[in-house]
């Protein structure tokens, strides 16, 4: 074998091999970061794996863009996929509807169990979310965007009175944080994870504010500024949680407070421009069409 061929055997390797790859190199590196020890044989075997791991799958990426390219424009169920925006929707309300309610219950089972309000709290927004979820997925389901305008009008504005009560959750969790240091600890490679997570979704969720938008549908927007509600106090308990995960005893109790908190009135400020907006844009709507006579 000459050197041309082998280094395109080892750039381009058989795909069952890079996929058999991805989860050795990630199963090490977690396994020298979190028990064995950075300086170790294993960590540097580990890392060697991971580099080479991650050579090969981006010397792969313009074929696997290619692939995925055609698999969308030709395949028949991503087609239907991208075409059709109610359907994206309501998968999408269906998803989130189990995860906001098995994650509410959860919080609420914990605070039962421990008489804690700090976890009631977290319960009772995410539950609200849940609520707020399945109101829209009862239009959604039967009824195409726009169809009823006006019922969607109706139901915008509620949701956006729904977020000025679910603020007095918001502000029940950050009392929580700032007065009794109720906070999340976690594991750094875990709480790394969770800030990939959650700045992905607090991204998607404002992209999809925008790009909603376009389809001139309150349901559809109402939908994505729930998303963007739990993104929020997603960032929030994440702003926590660092602070918490990568304290190195240099930090002072005031500062954390100050951050939280500052962090906190954020979230809470946004989420009360949001809800006021809904309500005054869904009023005024509703008003036009009553003059106009709909």
């Amino acid at each position: 074998m000459n050197f041309k061929k082998l280094c395109k055997a080892l750039l381009f390797p058989h795909i069952a091999v890079m996929i058999i790859l991805l989860p050795v190199a990630v199963t090490l590196l977690v396994v020298s970061m979190a028990i064995i020890g950075q300086d170790t044989p294993i960590a540097i075997v580990s890392y060697i794996i991971s580099a080479y791991t991650l050579t090969v799958w981006c010397c792969r990426l313009p074929e696997l863009i290619r692939f995925f390219k055609n698999f969308k424009n030709e395949n028949k169920y991503a087609l239907k996929w991208q075409g059709d925006t109610r359907l994206r929707v309501n998968v999408s309300l269906y998803g989130s509807l189990a995860w906001n309610s098995l994650y509410g219950i959860f919080q609420i089972y914990l605070g039962f169990c421990n008489s804690s309000f700090w976890f009631g709290s977290l319960g009772a927004y995410y539950i609200c979310l849940a609520v707020m979820r399945f109101f829209l997925l009862l239009h959604t389901r039967k009824y195409a965007p726009g169809e009823k305008m006006h019922t969607e009008l109706k139901k915008y504005r509620a949701c956006g009175w729904v977020f000025l009560v679910m603020n007095l959750a918001l502000i029940l969790i950050v009392f929580f944080m700032l007065y009794w240091g109720r906070t999340f600890i976690h594991h750094m490679i875990t709480t790394i994870a969770l800030a990939a997570y959650t700045f992905t979704a607090f991204t998607a969720a404002i992209i999809n504010i925008v790009k909603y938008r376009k389809y001139n549908s309150p349901i559809f927007s109402a939908s994505k500024a729930i998303s963007f509600a739990a993104a929020c106090v997603s960032m929030l308990t994440l702003t926590s949680t660092m602070l918490t995960t990568f304290d190195d005893g240099t930090m002072t109790i005031l500062t954390r407070k100050l951050m939280i908190g500052g962090v906190g009135f954020a979230v809470s400020v946004v989420v009360i421009a949001m809800a006021i907006h809904m309500i005054v844009q869904a009023t005024k709507k509703l008003k036009t069409e009553v003059q106009n006579g709909k």
